[in-house]
């Protein structure tokens, strides 16, 4: 064996351990993120009751996994699943006073499609579009609102809407990436509030969230 042919395995060698994690045909691309959600959202008045009042939501922070499978080296489609828990304040007026009204986990699965720019780089932005399903479940009033107008039942209602998304993988090792991810989702609901004193109460509300995420990924 020569000295040439030793250098050339050696750099070939090298080659394969520099390999990036790229995305393939055929790959799936597992993820954990940590996500904050963070609604944007648009309320209605609470009605009949207090015209004019409006409600608030809060962020929430929740650890959150998803899977994309390649199609092809540039299309992929992701399913991320994650659920999380936000709370309903009034904002002025009577429910302002209030404070919290209510409580609610909120199951948003969304499917997008990926265009991923550079499957074979070592940093991969990618953009997606998609559908998602929100579901609302474990809705409760809270003491306050309950000790305002006595035992209260909360609904809130499902909704179907659009996803859009922007990211990059960065790789860490050949199988190893890290991900940054940012999502926006059109979820609309409607908040019934039952109570003996005072009937039923309704409030309109898009969310609209922004979900910002960070975390690790794996080439399988």
């Amino acid at each position: 064996m020569t000295l040439k042919t030793i250098l050339l395995g050696a750099a070939a060698g090298c080659a394969v351990l520099a390999a990036p994690a790229q995305a393939a045909q055929g790959d799936v691309l597992v993820r954990l993120r940590g996500i904050m959600v963070a609604p944007n959202e648009k309320s209605g008045s609470v009605l009949p009751a207090f015209p004019g009042e409006k409600v608030k939501v809060d962020n929430s922070v929740m650890p959150e996994v998803d899977v994309t499978y390649m199609a092809t080296d540039h299309i992929g489609f992701e399913l991320i699943a994650a659920t999380t828990k936000h709370s309903a304040s009034g904002r002025t007026g009577t429910t302002g006073g209030i404070g919290r009204l209510a409580s609610t986990w909120v199951l948003p699965p969304t499917l997008t499609a990926q265009y991923h720019f550079l499957p074979e780089g070592k940093i991969r932005p990618y953009v997606g579009a998609g559908v998602n399903y929100t579901l609302f479940y474990n809705e409760k009033a809270s003491n306050a609102l309950e000790g305002a107008v006595g035992a209260t039942k909360v609904h809130m209602s499902d909704s179907f809407g659009w996803a859009g998304q922007v990211g990059v993988d960065i790789d860490l090792n050949e199988r190893v990436f890290l991900n940054l991810d940012l999502k926006y989702i059109d979820i609309d609901t409607t908040a019934r509030l039952s109570t003996a004193a005072a009937g039923v109460q309704k409030v309109k509300l898009e969310l609209d969230p922004f979900v910002f995420g960070v975390g690790v990924g794996m080439r399988f």
